[in-house]
């Protein structure tokens, strides 16, 4: 398979076409859908979606640090087996969803997944209402031994190390509250006992769902996006795959998907995709965006751009900035773009205006 046959299967199982009615029958949503920009999670839906959307009315849908950590819209029927999917199989795996704060865990010289579970049980006993993250880390931290925390000099304090905290809060039965500001955390409903036994089968179950909207795709990437380590994701390797071979490197993509691979629908949609959408999560960033210069542009050390959905390929950039209650939208095409597209682009922008609640915008387009 070339790399526009694998663009082209991911745009449908994306939702781009606009197929889908409701959240309920998104991949994106049975997948993940992260939120940790502002209105990240929303206006990837409007891309998905016909008609308004919202979130934080849906009561189907929970908000929790799930995947690598970062907040993530669940359906509440999933949430259950994706938390369990975060249980740690062992102490490499502890260590490996810690991130870029694996020194910090190691250095308390504890077992890892010790450290993760006393605190996700301090987590549990401190938050038995809703409590601003603020709060929440004070108490937590005072009940902790001192290695679990670190001087913060953004919060002039010391406090739990910040994703331990993440990593730890699903596993104490704590979710999000959505659309809170500052961050608030509350007790899941009906929330058991704290589970410490892993669940292959849920890790399993992750792996998947992303080879499904993501794939073909290899372990690593597929490690990567669960926030693991790849020796992990061996021992939890979905069967059933069929081997493909994308721009001659071997990938898998579950097998009752290949059909769909081989002949997908044509991609010709037009979509103003927000920063971090599941789309450009494809850990595959290569395959996604060839030329470097242009990766560069699209996935930056802060403040990433969106992204210009076009011809079936990512074709440019666009950033936003509100005044008041306007919204000005500027959009960055990689090549010259054809007057039809340019126009799909420009309605795109106004319903991204509407979604976040401007009643006016203006489009402005740079070379």
């Amino acid at each position: 398979m070339d790399r526009r046959q694998v663009l082209a299967y991911r745009i449908a199982e994306h939702g781009l076409h606009r197929s889908a009615r409701d959240v309920a029958g998104l991949a994106v949503v049975r997948a993940g859908l992260q939120d940790s920009m502002r209105d990240t999670a929303l206006l990837a839906l409007a891309a998905r979606l016909d008609g308004p959307v919202s979130l934080e009315d849906d009561e189907r849908l929970v908000l929790a640090w799930t995947l690598r950590g970062a907040p993530h819209h669940h359906l509440r029927t999933d949430l259950p087996e994706t938390i369990r999917a975060l249980i740690p199989l062992d102490d490499a795996d502890a260590l490996a969803r810690m991130l870029w704060q694996r020194k910090e865990l190691a250095a308390t010289g504890l077992a890892a997944s010790e450290v993760v579970f006393t605190a996700a049980a301090a987590l549990r006993e401190v938050v038995t209402k809703p409590m601003t993250k603020g709060a929440v880390s004070a108490a937590v931290t005072r009940r902790l031994p001192p290695a679990f925390a670190r001087w913060c000099r953004g919060c002039n304090a010391t406090h739990i190390h910040e994703q331990l905290m993440r990593i730890a809060a699903p596993l104490g039965g704590l979710r999000l509250v959505a659309g809170a500001s500052p961050a608030t955390l509350a007790p899941l409903a009906g929330r058991g006992r704290l589970r410490k036994t892993p669940d292959p089968a849920a890790a399993t179950a992750v792996l998947e769902r992303y080879l499904r909207l993501n794939g073909p795709a290899s372990p690593g990437e597929a490690a990567e996006f669960a926030g693991t380590a790849r020796a992990v994701v061996d021992r939890t390797w979905p069967a059933g795959l069929a081997e493909v071979r994308v721009e001659g490197k071997t990938r898998y993509l579950p097998a009752d998907r290949v059909a769909a691979l081989e002949n997908p629908p044509e991609p010709d949609v037009v979509r103003l995709l927000p920063p971090l959408d599941p789309f450009i999560q494809a850990r595959d960033k290569a395959l996604l965006v060839p030329d470097p210069l242009r990766r560069k542009e699209v996935w930056k050390m802060l403040g990433n751009p969106g992204v210009l959905l076009a011809d079936g390929d990512v074709a440019g950039t666009w950033r936003t900035k509100g005044s008041g209650t306007k919204l000005t939208i500027t959009l960055t095409a990689f090549d010259p773009l054809r007057p039809s597209v340019r126009e799909e682009a420009e309605a795109e922008a106004a319903r991204v205006a509407t979604t976040r609640g401007f009643e006016k915008h203006t489009v402005t387009w740079t070379a």
